[in-house]
């Protein structure tokens, strides 16, 4: 049993059926943890008891059908995962599923007519509920998602045995693997309906009446809901392609969840209830008991925590006002900083550039964005026309003159950037936030010879930046406390995650990824084949490849970020004569791709590599790799970088796409032995380096 536990209640009660048409009762059973809407219902084992206890109340009414309800805005989030932290055995693993299975099914196995009606969000065991009632209602604002896959699990309360049959294998295999993968995607209740995951969907201003009537319109006869059959249905090649989604992903990563998943989806074809239930148990035990899960928990428990809580933040009361923001630059990347701000802030926004050219085109593209936003129905034309007219580009930086923020994205040359905060700072107010969106380069050194250094301060986003949720906040030793609770504020309305760091080059992120890229392309300058050294991470299950990161960012960003941490750091940064060679040769990728898009080498790149004669195997470059991520770590944390481990666990995480079922970078480091080879010791105590 987990400690601490906030139970979710089950409260019954009996509404009259006559007003809808029908001569009986319905029992209603509301899920409620008695909190606000910002602890969502989560089901632990206490919380199981309760709604047992409500199902046998129902059961033994008068009644004539049995339903099931969410608090305000919230069904049920899914199961407590702090449960998982105190299981020690398989045994205590496999009674999780068959508990919930036990509980769920007797809304099942009910003579009963048994309804979920869903009116807002419900996850995991949440959406199980309603797979294991007889009919589902689900009101319009509500999102519905099986998100365990993500977390290094399977739907076991169900999910994965009556999904498919209720919808089918394809789009069961899109709700249980693919939209997990894809960012834990959820459905829309449009969404939902359409597949035939729900029967009914209702506007949440009547929704429970609706439902009520609902469900009376099936006990009168008056409504019927058809189920299709899928037994018939083409089971092979959704899962064929399920494969090769997870392939895309994770590559040849020796992944869990996901295959486990397919396994089960395919067993339900033919599986009996009691059958798919019985191996969705023996599923969850073996995956509960893997490092998989135990590593993923990690991960994701650290980004919730980390969402709320911001490590060494000053007191938010100091924080000043941000009324209107400047954007120092038109670019792509300044102009995706204004679009970020203008959604979230909804203040007005300069954005400048040296010319009007650059400037119109900045505009342009925001205003083009914003009609992209109606067109998918993100926002209607009310709201669009409200931001358009919140937007300002102009040439003249005295137009900046009553920002209470003011970033700037512009080259990222040093003396570009201290000359434009110099000519800035005898326009602006003297408690205007000066950020800069600087990768690289000295916060501090931007700063001197200004007269109020103290608020300047980094403000690190990562392209693209509407879908990256980290930014690092640097602070410089004059960075005053005012300037980061702002900074801070500004962070959290902008929804991001925040890491504050020690102003040093490449602050977090950088810093290790280009440690790592390094010893990749040191390999590759030594003679290691590229498609040998960029394999080497592979069955570690990266997004992304070394190279294929390299033709993202571009090789000169690359080599920029290179020389500027070889110039403060030493010489374990090597600026690659292979990098330099593709700069000055303007060749941007290492690879092409075909008609089909598959990847192959690309020749002008092939014949610009260094020609070394000491080549390395893929496990080498690895292993090497690796060991220096954990020495530039240690580094970090003695240098006072960053608070704590977790936060470069966090900064990987959320901003290099370290994979999460590895679990934290450095908690993974300690468990393969390379943290005590490489530093002689561990980053986290040893308790957590064998759970996360």
């Amino acid at each position: 049993m987990a400690k601490d536990e906030v139970v979710t209640k089950a409260f019954h009660r009996e509404i009259d059926l006559k007003p809808f048409g029908f001569d009986g009762t319905l029992s209603l059973i509301t899920l409620d943890n008695g909190m606000d809407h910002t602890r969502p219902n989560t089901l632990g084992p206490l919380s199981l008891a309760e709604f047992d206890n409500a199902i046998t109340v129902a059961q033994n009414s008068s009644s004539s059908a049995i339903a099931v309800i969410g608090k305000p805005f919230i069904f049920v989030a899914g199961a407590d995962l702090t449960v998982m932290s105190f299981i020690e055995n398989r045994e205590q693993a496999l009674g999780i599923g068959q508990l919930g299975h036990k509980i769920y099914r007797r809304l099942l196995d009910s003579k009963k007519p048994t309804f979920s009606f869903i009116n807002g969000l419900a996850l995991g065991g949440g959406t199980e509920i309603g797979l294991n009632s007889h009919y589902r209602t689900m009101a319009s604002t509500a999102f519905v998602a099986l998100p365990e896959v993500f977390l290094g699990l399977i739907p076991g309360w169900g999910g994965a045995t009556l999904l498919p049959k209720l919808i089918g294998p394809e789009n069961a295999t899109k709700v249980i693997i693919l939209n997990p993968l894809n960012n834990n995607t959820m459905l829309r209740a449009k969404e939902a309906a359409a597949i035939g995951m729900v029967d009914a969907v209702y506007e949440p201003v009547d929704f429970l009446e609706k439902s009520v009537a609902f469900a009376a319109g099936v006990l009168n006869g008056s409504v019927k809901v058809e189920r299709k059959n899928h037994e018939s249905d083409d089971w092979e090649t959704p899962l064929k392609n399920a494969e090769v989604a997870i392939k895309k992903k994770y590559g040849t990563a020796d992944i869990k969840s996901p295959y486990r998943a397919i396994k089960l989806i395919a067993a339900a074809k033919n599986n009996s209830i009691t059958d798919g239930f019985a191996a969705e148990d023996e599923a969850l035990a073996d995956l509960i008991m893997g490092e998989q899960l135990r590593a993923t928990i990690y991960a994701f428990n650290l980004m919730q925590k980390k969402r709320k809580k911001v490590e060494g933040a000053p007191k938010a009361s100091l924080a000043r006002k941000v009324s209107k923001v400047g954007i120092v630059g038109a670019g792509l990347m300044a102009s995706q900083l204004a679009l970020l701000f203008l959604r979230n802030l909804k203040v007005p926004i300069v954005i400048s550039d040296i010319d009007q050219e650059r400037v119109d085109k900045g505009v342009a593209y925001l205003h083009s964005e914003i009609d992209k936003l109606v067109e998918k129905k993100r926002i209607n034309s009310e709201m669009a026309v409200r931001l358009k007219s919140l937007i300002t580009g102009t040439t003249d930086k005295k137009n900046y003159a009553d920002c209470n923020f003011i970033i700037e994205a512009i080259f990222e040359e040093l003396p570009l950037k201290q000359k434009l905060f110099k000519e800035l700072e005898v326009m602006i107010a003297p408690d205007c936030v000066l950020a800069t969106n600087t990768s690289s380069l000295s916060v501090t050194k931007m700063a001197e010879g200004l007269k109020y250094p103290e608020r300047v301060i980094g403000f690190h986003f990562f392209n693209p930046v509407a879908v990256m949720p980290l930014l690092e906040i640097a602070r410089t030793p004059s960075t005053d406390d005012e300037t980061t609770a702002t900074a801070v504020a500004v962070g959290k309305e902008l929804k991001k995650v925040m890491v504050i760091v020690k102003d040093s080059p490449g602050f977090v992120v950088n810093r290790l990824l280009m440690r790592f890229m390094g010893e990749v392309t040191d390999s590759i300058d030594e003679g290691t084949p590229p498609q040998v050294a960029d394999s080497a991470m592979a069955p570690l299950g990266f997004p992304m490849s070394p190279l294929d990161l390299l033709g993202l960012v571009g090789p000169g960003v690359a080599l920029h970020v290179a020389q500027t941490l070889h110039d403060n750091l030493g010489d374990r940064y090597n600026v690659s004569p292979t990098i330099s060679r593709l700069v000055s040769s303007n060749v941007k990728t290492f690879y092409l791709k075909d008609v089909d898009g598959k990847l192959t080498p690309n020749p002008a790149a092939v014949a610009l590599i260094e020609k070394g004669n000491a080549p390395s195997s893929a496990e080498d470059v690895r292993n090497r790799a690796l060991k220096a991520i954990a020495q530039e770590a240690k580094m970090m944390l003695d240098e006072g970088v960053v608070a704590t481990p977790a936060e470069i666990d966090l900064c990987m995480l959320l901003g290099a796409g370290w994979p999460m079922h590895l679990g934290g970078i450095l908690p993974y480091l300690d468990r393969e032995g390379v943290s005590l080879s490489a530093c002689g010791s561990r980053f986290h105590p040893a308790g957590l380096a064998s759970l996360a």
